[in-house]
């Protein structure tokens, strides 16, 4: 219940005044069934105008962070993760990434939608960055399509190192589904690639072939 007060009452309405949001290809989405959407990722609010647009709902895997922080914003995160049913996962561990693929298995054999930015972290720069394989890994596992989402204007609504929203126009733009058969490491590795050069192509966007948290360690 309370995803739809977040998305119809407390959250969305402003964030669609904030950003009016345009769409192009919402049709692509099944209406119901396992779908996985992946998206380029430029800010924070990313995720929430995904959640704004669709009709069905959509999980997240958030860091266990998000879920145990303390003070007033760490209730408050903690009570918007929960409240939006997003699926917390320890990051830190050595199984961080073999559990965090099991957590999206089970919201898409569940037939919900798996949401996932796969260059791992925001773009530091606006610039599409190397994508990571567990998306095509997971898409293999269990048959889901997935849906190529491209943003643009997040950046604008939610710029970095700043705590208050702004006015600017977002758009979103929905690929046609893509399916993907098991592959070896190698398959899986073009099968990311020819993903992120998709959301590449779409949205005029440079490619980095590097990750994007590798080009930030190095900027640090």
């Amino acid at each position: 219940m309370w995803y739809w007060v977040l998305k119809h009452i407390l959250v969305g309405p402003v964030l669609r005044l904030l950003g009016r949001p345009k769409m192009e290809g919402l049709h692509h989405v099944p209406k119901d069934g396992p779908v996985i959407i992946a998206a380029n990722h430029l800010a924070v609010v990313d995720s929430l105008y995904l959640c704004l647009v669709l009709d069905r709902p959509v999980t997240f895997i958030a860091k266990q962070e998000y879920f145990t922080g303390g003070g007033v914003r760490g209730r408050i995160n903690r009570w918007v993760m929960k409240a939006t049913n997003q699926v917390p996962v320890d990051r830190t561990g050595g199984t961080a990434g073999s559990d965090s693929l099991a957590a999206a298995s089970r919201i898409l054999e569940r037939g919900g939608i798996w949401g996932i930015h796969p260059e791992g972290t925001r773009s530091p720069d606006g610039r599409i960055y190397r994508g990571r394989t567990g998306v095509i890994r997971v898409a293999m596992q269990t048959g889901a399509p997935v849906i190529p989402v491209v943003l643009s204007g997040t950046d604008k609504v939610n710029p970095r190192n700043r705590r208050t929203l702004r006015p600017a126009k977002v758009r979103i733009s929905f690929g046609h589904p893509r399916f993907f058969v098991p592959a070896d490491k190698a398959g899986v590795r073009a099968a990311t690639d020819d993903l992120m050069f998709d959301l590449v192509r779409r949205s005029g966007r440079p490619y980095v072939d590097c990750y994007a948290a590798t080009f930030k360690s190095h900027a640090a």
